[in-house]
């Protein structure tokens, strides 16, 4: 019985590892497909009020796709001169920054310890910081370059939402299977739409706030924070890095450290604060949780999977919550918070 279990086990791991190098070399057109979905996730209640409104399928969604490009085209518009100039300058930068790494190596020798500025250059890479945070951006504008397929996706992924229940009930007639998926498509959409929402406002806030204080490329800054708050506790910090540097050469040491100040405000009230009591904790991931899921959706699908990762594992988590069979996965993946409670 025992060589029984272990011979499904293996089998299961084998089918797992078939089943990812699938993906990995599909992800040509799984990158698109998951961009589709979480789109018309997040889409999904404006054109549920459109419809509630009485407004027919196709206008609504016609309407819903034209808000959708108009907000895609202002972005773009604003993002491709600021990421052009940005790479430009980026090695300016450096140079400027190189300064302070002398005065660190100076600082350090006072105190008897013996730094180069090599050193300290390997240690803080300017150069790879800023070319990471934009290629982040400009990976996830690649993406759109499909945007006629993406765009037509989202439209029949909008259309057909409201009949999938439907199709399931008539396929299946279980009353507890229809609950079930009604269930996850809920806890689903609630999440996308709300993380979506506070993400937008913590891009809004980093992008005005640096604006006032000064920051070269602000609305660029902006645009990072606001794809990389999906990201949990990881994103805010990887966010902050090139906004930090950037002040740092441009406007000095103490408004650098106001930037870095405002970061960690907004961090702190945000993300500790405002999303707890607007999203509730039932759907926490642990840290440890976050920091594989940001490795292993990377290796899987690149930079657009680092960004949908802590997305995809939620989902995944909320699917194994529903099922009795799967809560231990679930259960895993949690923060351990609610355990002894």
């Amino acid at each position: 019985m025992k060589e029984h279990k272990i011979g499904y086990y293996f089998i299961v791991m084998a089918s797992v590892v078939i089943v990812l190098a699938g993906i990995k070399s599909a992800s040509v057109i799984i990158i698109p497909f998951l961009l589709s979905l979480f789109i018309a996730i997040i889409l999904s209640p404006l054109y549920n009020y459109f419809n509630s409104k009485g407004i027919a399928d196709i206008l609504s969604v016609t309407l819903v796709i034209t808000v959708f490009i108009l907000f895609l085209a202002f972005v773009a518009k604003l993002i491709g001169t600021s990421v052009h100039d940005f790479s430009a300058n980026i090695d300016t930068y450096a140079q400027k920054l190189s300064g302070y790494y002398q005065l660190i190596s100076t600082y350090a020798a006072s105190l008897g310890i013996a730094i180069s500025t090599d050193d300290i250059s390997n240690l803080i890479n300017m150069k790879q910081a800023m070319k990471f945070a934009t290629s982040i951006i400009q990976s996830m504008g690649s993406m759109f370059t499909n945007g006629f397929i993406i765009i037509l996706t989202v439209v029949f992924m909008l259309l057909e939402s409201q009949y999938f229940v439907k199709k399931v009930e008539f396929a299946d007639g279980h009353q507890e299977t229809i609950a079930h998926i009604e269930t996850i498509f809920s806890k689903i959409k609630n999440y996308m739409v709300l993380k979506a929402l506070i993400s937008l406002l913590t891009g809004v806030i980093v992008w005005l706030s640096l604006s006032f204080i000064g920051t070269d490329y602000a609305f660029l800054w902006g645009i990072l924070a606001f794809m990389l708050n999906f990201i949990p506790n990881i994103g805010s910090i990887i966010a902050a890095i090139p906004a930090v540097l950037i002040t740092l050469v441009q406007l000095g040491a103490m408004s650098a450290l106001l930037v870095t100040l405002l970061y960690t405000v907004i961090n702190v009230v945000i993300g500790s604060i405002v999303e707890p009591k607007v999203m509730g904790k039932g759907l926490g991931l642990s840290t440890l949780i976050i920091f594989l899921s940001l490795l292993f959706w990377g290796w899987l699908l690149g930079i657009v999977g680092m960004l949908l990762s802590i997305p995809l594992t939620i989902m995944a988590k909320i699917i194994f919550d529903a099922n009795q069979n799967t809560q231990w996965i679930g259960v895993l993946l949690d923060t351990g918070e609610n355990i002894n409670k």
